[in-house]
């Protein structure tokens, strides 16, 4: 802002030097809080430039040239032209004669709407003209003449904001899913990882095609899927980029008819489902892409483990001492991942026990994590702990060098925060292997399976020398002589897949609707 005499917060009237872009921005800091105020975007040059049209347009409307203006507010024509181009913001002095000489009040001056689609078109273009993308380009600002066709102004607006849609994909940085991961984590950690508002919505369903309890049958899947006006159709032409198709307007599902390499197919069926459920629409961010992803899955995790059933089951394991997660996930038959996701929504809800959760690649890199039990992950200046490598020493890293990938492997490990005991397994997928692990702290072991082990690890990962540097010899010998080919999951935090449906080849998934819609 610039220098200008005091303001008078007393009720008097504002100094006539202020200029009335600064007379609204003193109006709008005034009313906002202190955590709402954002920094300086330009408004002003905007307020300015929708000022300048409004008194260009009453001008014009009463017939009044810029010169007859000019005289009646003496003032020079040149200073009022700038004016009304938003080159030069008024002086409320100024703002006023200008006002009594168009008969119009101030406040008609300061109307935020624009008085027709010509205005808004060019206000809208100047302001693009200002912004970083021209300015980016190499666009020098030019005069928008009266000549220049409505569909002109239309067609650059077009190009622009096409220009910026692009650059905001780009913009969708691993950072900024780092950033998306991290507020997720801390949302799931405030609310103990359990969402009774999506529990809820499960509980409906099932009791919508009257489901017993117990474990969901592919019967009853196919029975939700009716309910929700889809028929399912398993097809061997299936866009690869896709697990199921919804034909929204036939009321079709469409699923692949080679069989899952879980073995699995009612979870393809309920995550498609889950997403006409919670009204799923594309994601304008990585923050809600990720979002809905985690709602889908806690939705078809809920559907396939029932609340209703499944807390009962785990209270009476807890009772008997004796929680197990593969025990979870036989009596449900779903995938080891599943039951460890669904245990940790209901562990602290239901039983009172803090957890945490990690899904590790083969690589070492950890790809999922959860906690609420104030287990130390290790993390970048961010906060993310999805993208960082997971110690060596801990069960998630341990349980790949096991031999017996058939029986579940338990391990104590001493950190600097206290002693965890952790379960884990390994499992294959599409990306190479990855370990699934379930903690607690060393005083809830006792109501586990698996407690007795003697598999001990000690970790100080928060502590560089712990694994994260190789022994001072070994580094000495090789660190100039070696050069890596890393190998990570090659999705790991990637940008926001771009397209309408985030990371579907649209060309792909329309050519399939088409070619398998019904026709009359």
């Amino acid at each position: 802002m610039k220098n200008h005499t005091p303001i008078d917060r007393s009720g008097g009237e504002v100094s006539s030097k202020f200029t009335v872009c600064d007379r609204m921005r003193v109006m709008t800091l005034q009313s906002q809080s202190l955590g709402d105020i954002e920094a300086d975007d330009g408004t002003d040059a905007a307020d300015a430039l929708t000022i300048g049209r409004r008194i260009r347009q009453l001008r014009t409307a009463r017939g009044m040239t810029l010169d007859a203006l000019a005289a009646a507010v003496e003032r020079a024509p040149s200073q009022l032209s700038m004016i009304e181009t938003g080159k030069r913001e008024p002086k409320l002095t100024l703002l006023r004669a200008i006002a009594k000489a168009l008969g119009a009040s101030v406040d008609q001056l300061l109307e935020a709407e624009t008085l027709d689609e010509r205005a808004t078109l060019e206000i809208s273009l100047e302001r693009a003209m200002k912004g970083q993308t021209f300015r980016a380009l190499g666009i020098a600002p030019f005069r928008i003449g009266k000549s220049v066709p409505d569909e002109a102004l239309r067609a650059m607006l077009a190009l622009q904001g096409e220009i910026e849609r692009l650059g905001d994909e780009r913009s969708a940085t691993p950072e900024e899913a780092r950033r998306a991961n991290v507020e997720l984590r801390h949302l799931m950690r405030r609310q103990d990882n359990y969402f009774g508002g999506l529990e809820e919505q499960a509980r409906g369903i099932l009791r919508a095609v009257d489901h017993p309890g117990g474990p969901l049958t592919q019967r009853t899947a196919s029975d939700i899927a009716a309910h929700l006006g889809f028929s399912l159709h398993y097809v061997a032409d299936l866009p690869a980029s896709t697990r199921s198709v919804a034909d929204i307007k036939n009321g079709r599902l469409y699923l692949s008819s080679t069989v899952p390499a879980k073995g699995d197919s009612r979870t393809a069926v309920l995550q498609a489902l889950a997403s006409r459920i919670l009204g799923h629409s594309e994601p304008h961010s990585y923050a809600e892409f990720l979002r809905q992803r985690v709602e889908t899955n806690y939705l078809t995790g809920a559907l396939l483990i029932p609340e209703d059933h499944a807390v009962p089951v785990l209270q009476e394991a807890k009772a008997r001492r004796a929680i197990s997660i593969e025990d979870l996930r036989d009596a449900y038959s779903v995938s080891y991942e599943t039951a460890a996701h669904r245990f940790t929504n209901l562990a602290t809800q239901h039983l009172g026990i803090r957890v945490h959760f990690l899904k590790v690649h083969e690589s070492g890199t950890i790809t999922k994590a959860y906690e609420n039990d104030d287990v130390n992950f290790p993390s970048d200046r961010l906060g993310s702990i999805e993208g960082q490598l997971c110690c060596r020493r801990w069960t998630s890293r341990v349980v790949f060098d096991i031999p017996d990938k058939f029986n579940p492997y338990y391990q104590y490990t001493d950190t600097g925060n206290g002693t965890y005991w952790c379960t884990a397994r390994v499992e294959a997928s599409s990306e190479g292997a990855h370990s699934v692990s379930v903690g607690v702290r060393f005083d809830d072991t006792k109501w586990f399976l698996g407690r007795e082990t003697s598999n001990r690890g000690l970790s100080r990962h928060a502590v560089e020398v712990c694994c994260r540097r190789a022994p001072a010899e070994l580094e000495s010998q090789w660190r100039d002589q070696a050069w890596p080919n890393v190998r990570t999951p090659r999705t790991l935090l990637a940008t926001l897949p771009t397209g309408s449906f985030p990371g579907v080849d649209t060309t792909d998934l329309y050519e399939f609707l088409e070619a398998h819609a019904p026709r009359d």
